[in-house]
């Protein structure tokens, strides 16, 4: 390919901002960065905006490359063979490669009552929308966190402590399925000195959500005057609207290059991507690599190579139980959790490490593109196989999200 090269990355998160910097590597390729929002959604720190301790929310200009195009608007279809994007303001922008991270938000819930009644908490404006609620309800009001993924998990110590909510978490059936037995009784510990009310084991499923109550498969009523929704994570259905394969979440089908299996100027990061059709888990922790590797793939297209494939594995996860306590619970390179962890004081300061990471990676990224080191760990396709024939409890559609 000759003359100037014109990248269009849809979606603005971890995976689409890195991925953005780190082709501003090469000058003569021409980013453009498209996203609903003006700035980049802190998602790691969701809890803290319902919270009251932060507002989620990073400005681009601190993050990201100074020649990197913003479009702030949607993207509604992708035409893969004229190479170009429609936007809901209206035109279109032509491509030369696309990178497609468009990330995730809450599932549709399919309990009774849940969409009418829940509150998600996975977008910036669930979760405004969630402070705002909760800030018009008395402090004594009774609040029900549903789902005790780490999303969850985050969620109701959070209100305990910064705010003193009486909380009920509903576990739909064990505390924080990720974690080590070690890891959870760790958990429980903390959550209980918060005086977070912990509902677990199997009759722990919730069966309808009205106004002001949640019941339980076991016949159980509990009083709830906001009812927060953290079960699930799913993908925007921009790909399959367009015409890409899809897996059945809606995660961009692609190669170990993260290519897509239907045109080569197609890839995917960060969330919405499934490699060989065996996503990573949902987390900035994939995301950012993800980004980069993505990024990384173009360059070698560019220059006529055959791209590298993927080598990512996961280590850890990393969970806040308020601002002055924490979890950083050890994993296999399988993703398994396993008997190491670090809590109470020293985990919430970890967990506050990987918070200001982030951005701070995205910003040394966007100053000195290619700066940001993929870690080579043995294994792709094949440890994911294995990932997944692994006897987990908690599969990477259902699990919160975290660091």
């Amino acid at each position: 390919m000759t003359g100037n090269t014109q990248v269009v990355v849809i979606g603005g998160g971890y995976a689409g901002v890195m991925a953005a910097n780190r082709l501003m590597l090469r000058d003569d390729v021409t980013v453009t960065l498209i996203n609903p929002r003006p700035d980049l959604v802190h998602r790691v720190r969701l809890h803290q905006l319902v919270g009251g301790s932060d507002d989620a929310v990073v400005a681009y200009q601190d993050v990201l490359a100074e020649r990197v195009r913003v479009v702030v608007d949607t993207v509604t279809r992708i035409d893969a063979a004229e190479r170009s994007v429609t936007l809901t303001a209206g035109g279109t922008l032509d491509y030369d490669y696309l990178i497609y991270a468009v990330g995730s938000g809450s599932a549709v819930p399919s309990v009774p009552g849940a969409v009418e009644f829940g509150y998600p908490i996975a977008t910036l404006e669930a979760a405004q929308r969630l402070r705002a609620v909760l800030d018009a309800a008395p402090v004594t009001a009774p609040v029900t966190v549903v789902g005790a993924g780490p999303t969850g998990i985050e969620t109701a110590a959070e209100l305990a402590e910064e705010v003193g909510r009486a909380v009920t978490l509903v576990c739909g059936g064990v505390l924080g399925p990720y974690l080590h037995t070690r890891g959870r009784r760790s958990v429980a510990k903390r959550l209980a000195r918060l005086g977070v009310t912990v509902i677990d084991g199997s009759d722990a499923k919730v069966t309808e959500v009205t106004r002001d109550a949640v019941r339980l498969a076991d016949g159980r009523e509990l009083p709830s005057e906001v009812t927060v929704w953290t079960v699930g994570f799913g993908v925007p259905d921009l790909a399959a609207r367009s015409g890409l394969s899809t897996d059945v979440v809606g995660r961009l089908l692609t190669d170990e290059t993260l290519t897509s299996v239907d045109d080569a100027r197609i890839l995917a990061a960060g969330d919405s991507a499934a490699p060989s059709g065996l996503p990573l888990r949902m987390s900035c922790l994939n995301a950012m690599p993800l980004g980069a590797r993505a990024a990384d793939t173009v360059f070698s297209r560019l220059v006529g190579e055959q791209p590298e494939n993927l080598h990512q594995s996961m280590y850890a996860q990393c969970i806040s139980l308020g601002r002055s306590a924490g979890i950083y619970q050890f994993a296999n390179r399988s993703d398994v959790a396993v008997w190491l962890h670090i809590d109470d004081g020293l985990g919430a300061r970890i967990k506050e490490l990987v918070c200001k990471g982030i951005p701070k990676h995205l910003a040394e990224e966007a100053h000195k593109p290619g700066s940001f080191r993929l870690h080579r760990m043995p294994g792709g396709v094949a440890k994911r196989q294995q990932l997944l024939r692994t006897d987990r409890t908690e599969a990477p559609a259902a699990a919160g999200r975290a660091a």
